[in-house]
């Protein structure tokens, strides 16, 4: 399911499944992409921060183009304590790669790999305070 932006409206709130993983999409492009994460960001419960929430950086290819520091963005994984995936989605290869990720990432969240929890995988994903 997607949405542009949080809160989720409520009005259907009895219809919408288990939320086991939240992907924040920022393109690199658009400064308005990264107020719109930061500004959702405030409506996601904090336990969800536990290895359920990630960020997605698309438009990487495109150096030049870039209106968002990539600084700022591996600050907010950071901050979040959640990972930052960047790709490029015009690039088949790579967005089927990332696709791949995103779905493993959900299976773990989700509890249908045994023996790894999504906390337990984010503390694997996240740089150690020693490199």
């Amino acid at each position: 399911h997607l949405a542009t932006s949080l809160p989720l409206p409520s009005e259907r709130d009895h219809l919408r499944p288990r939320i086991d993983l939240v992907v924040f999409m920022i393109d690199i492009k658009s400064k308005y992409s990264l107020k719109n994460v930061e500004t959702s960001l405030a409506h996601v419960d904090a336990s969800f921060f536990l290895g359920k929430v990630c960020f997605l950086v698309t438009g990487v290819g495109r150096v030049n183009a870039c209106s968002i520091e990539t600084n700022a963005v591996c600050k907010l994984g950071e901050t979040y304590c959640s990972p930052v995936l960047f790709c490029e989605l015009e690039l088949e290869g790579i967005r089927a790669a990332t696709a791949q990720r995103l779905v493993r990432m959900l299976g773990i969240c989700a509890g249908h790999i045994p023996g790894v929890s999504a906390l337990s995988f984010v503390s694997l994903m996240r740089k150690s305070d020693d490199d």
